[in-house]
């Protein structure tokens, strides 16, 4: 049965351009490299939005200010597609370097008895 005997309700694309495949070519040749070490996530029922900054002090108490310096704009199906491929590259860092311990308190080792 061809695309044209399916009627005005069958699903466009499912022919031979469904068995197609895309590459994708990625250049970074004008890519902005940086650094963060923090994240604030929110969302709109369409957005979600990815505020990456420094901060200077990381450990210190009271009021700190941090400079958002990259804002990441995703919809929520490329936001779900990145979840997914960082989740995969931690899971490979933790089998080959061991469990990444987020809690710095648990980290930090005590001060050895004098």
């Amino acid at each position: 049965m061809s695309d044209s005997d399916n009627g005005p309700d069958a699903e466009p694309g499912r022919g031979a351009e469904a068995q197609q495949t895309q590459e994708v070519v990625v250049t970074d040749a004008h890519a902005n490299a940086g650094y963060a070490n923090f994240c604030r996530v929110s969302s709109t029922p369409e957005e979600l939005i990815l505020d990456l900054g420094l901060n200077p002090t990381p450990y210190a108490t009271g009021k700190v200010e941090v400079k958002v310096t990259q804002r990441i704009i995703l919809n929520h199906f490329t936001a779900k597609r990145l979840w997914s491929a960082l989740s995969m590259a931690l899971q490979r860092h933790e089998q080959a370097f061991g469990v990444l311990e987020t809690d710095v308190r648990k980290r930090v080792k005590g001060q050895p008895n004098s």
